[in-house]
């Protein structure tokens, strides 16, 4: 609880500071504080991936103090200094989200964590990272550049897995490009994405801690018990993907309509085609959920499924609708 606790305080400090210095205290301290928590009993593969994280996010965080003392120095100097500062402040900062092409340690790390630890590894600790990057957003190429790379990387790397963690992380890393791109014109479009990946993210992760389930196999053997289970995943597996008729699609909407805004056309573009691919992994994971297997019991007894889980995934499915509705009202 106490690590917990000062995990949460690290990231407030990181976002609530005035200074680049009380800002890097807050990423360490929260840097620092999560480590204890990736640590299980149970299992010794926790640790290699503990070891990867922490040297990964020790070498980011010494590149973002040297890039914050180097500027301050140069201040006075001319500007193409101070652009360099920034595109090393940003590569670090990138590097701690686990944004491409600094992604390499991300899939690896979620590789040896639980369910538990992979929820804060994905939401959590992508908040004190990006709103330090939306601090400077000035140079439009090299975050077209990260946003691109995130995007099509994600694709064609989780194309071949099969561990459900690594999907998790390179659909991850496929949505970190899409909230770079939110931030370029309003950091509002930012928020709404944020959370709504956040509750599609956690909706199909309570599925995979409930039945346990690690990787495609396991997931096309277990979801044959319930029904409605097995209907919901799939359906939140589609909203992650952004299909339309689901809450997921109304950040992207929200995206895709302020790229075209700020004529960026062939952006746009490039990144709905290779978001494509991730949806591609996406129904490869729910057509087999959505088909009965000759193992499975086609009449059964009705299962009792918690409040929470309806109510979750009610707001994943109609969330679009209700989006709509406010906003007609406003």
């Amino acid at each position: 609880m106490l690590f917990f606790m000062t995990m949460i305080l690290g990231t407030f400090i990181a976002i609530s500071s005035y200074s680049w210095f009380s800002m890097w205290i807050g990423l360490e301290i929260n840097l620092l504080s999560i480590i204890p928590l990736l640590k299980t009993p149970k299992s010794l593969y926790p640790t290699e991936a503990i070891l990867k994280y922490f040297i990964t996010q020790a070498l980011a965080s010494t590149i973002l103090m040297f890039s914050i003392i180097t500027s301050l120095n140069l201040e006075a100097s001319i500007h193409t200094s101070q652009l360099w500062m920034m595109v090393m402040m940003n590569s670090a900062l990138l590097t701690k989200m686990g944004a491409a092409p600094f992604h390499s340690w991300f899939p690896e790390v979620m590789e040896g964590l639980n369910w538990e630890n992979s929820i804060l590894m994905l939401t959590w600790q992508k908040i004190a990272p990006m709103i330090l990057f939306s601090y400077n957003l000035q140079m439009t190429v090299f975050i077209s550049f990260v946003i691109l790379n995130s995007i099509i990387l994600s694709g064609i790397l989780g194309f071949n897995q099969i561990s459900l963690r690594k999907i998790m992380a390179y659909s991850s890393i496929n949505h970190i490009g899409w909230m770079i791109a939110s931030m370029l014109n309003m950091k509002m479009i930012w928020i709404l994405y944020f959370l709504i990946y956040s509750a599609i993210t956690l909706n199909i992760i309570i599925v995979f801690k409930y039945f346990n389930i690690y990787s495609m196999k396991q997931l096309f053997m277990s979801l044959t018990a319930n029904k409605l289970i097995k209907m919901l995943f799939a359906v939140n597996f589609l909203s992650l993907g952004g299909l339309p008729p689901f809450l997921g699609f109304f950040p992207k909407w929200l995206v895709i309509n302020n790229l075209v805004e700020m004529k960026f056309f062939s952006l746009s573009v490039i990144m709905i085609t290779f978001t494509l691919i991730t949806v591609f992994f996406y129904l490869r994971l729910t057509f087999p959920s959505l088909t009965i297997s000759s193992k499975e019991i086609v009449l059964e007894q009705p299962w009792i499924v918690s409040f929470q889980v309806i109510f979750f995934n009610s707001i994943s499915l109609l969330g679009l609708f209700l989006c709509t509705l406010t906003f007609s009202f406003i």
